[in-house]
């Protein structure tokens, strides 16, 4: 019996990209289709918790919930799937997530959650296409897909992947990129004159990094970056392993 697949993403059950990752990854196991009913951009690692999640099925072997990437792998991993998935994949995003934010994106949060659930996962999302076509993205996502699948992927980790638009000069593991954000916020002035504010204007500045996933994406290269969920600063940790008997002993103090 052919393994499970999870294929979602954060752009909706009808996005061109979700349709291309499915299909990419076909001959490689049995394909299910758990996303979001609507775009969910943005949304980074949210859970809903605060209302009741419905499924709907749209078609064979897919179904649309209304609620986050987040939520709909949980949904999936955790008892709408017939069985428990070897591989989860979320994508393709249409744009790039590369650099930081990956903190916000909830195409990387999906992947996110599959690891934090124990089943390998990886993104893939690739720059506003010029031609329309997301051929290499698919390309790269079934490549990546079958090796994690022989190989697997260490504990607590997700691979992030980006695919340049155009032709591709091939594959780089990367690290992550630093992007620098200059004029994020817009302030305008609504009819009756409010202000209202739009967040995320203005072009971003990237820092120089050969080995990040940036450089590689601007030079025709997929990058394939690995993730860790492990956000602790190990060295830090070390060097201020004395601040907890100095803080205990102030903390004495103000309580007497």
């Amino acid at each position: 019996m052919p393994a499970v697949i999870l294929v979602t993403n954060d752009d909706g059950v009808h996005a061109p990209g979700l349709a291309a990752l499915a299909s990419a990854l076909d001959e490689l196991g049995d394909v299910y289709v758990v996303a979001p009913d609507r775009e969910q951009s943005a949304v980074g690692h949210a859970l809903t918790l605060h209302r009741p999640l419905r499924v709907t099925t749209v078609g064979e072997r897919r179904f649309s919930v209304n609620g986050t990437p987040s939520d709909c792998v949980n949904l999936a991993v955790l008892g709408l799937l017939p069985e428990r998935p070897v591989l989860v994949a979320a994508g393709i995003n249409h744009g790039s997530n590369l650099g930081d934010d990956v903190t916000y994106s909830g195409t990387v949060s999906a992947a996110m959650e599959g690891t934090l659930l124990g089943v390998p996962s990886m993104a893939v999302s690739q720059s506003d296409p010029e031609t329309g076509t997301l051929d290499g993205a698919q390309a790269v996502a079934k490549l990546v897909a079958s090796r994690v699948l022989v190989e697997g992927l260490p504990g607590k980790t997700l691979l992030n992947i980006n695919v340049p638009a155009g032709p591709l000069a091939g594959i780089r593991m990367t690290r992550l990129g630093h992007r620098v954000y200059q004029e994020k916020v817009v302030r305008e002035t609504d009819p009756r004159g409010l202000p209202y504010y739009w967040i995320g204007a203005g072009p971003p500045v990237w820092s120089e990094d050969e080995a990040s996933d940036i450089a590689a994406v601007h030079r025709g290269m997929a990058s394939v970056t690995p993730l860790h969920l492990d956000l602790t600063h190990h060295g830090a940790l070390q060097r201020m392993g004395e601040w907890d008997g100095a803080l205990s002993a102030l903390l004495k103090k103000r309580l007497r």
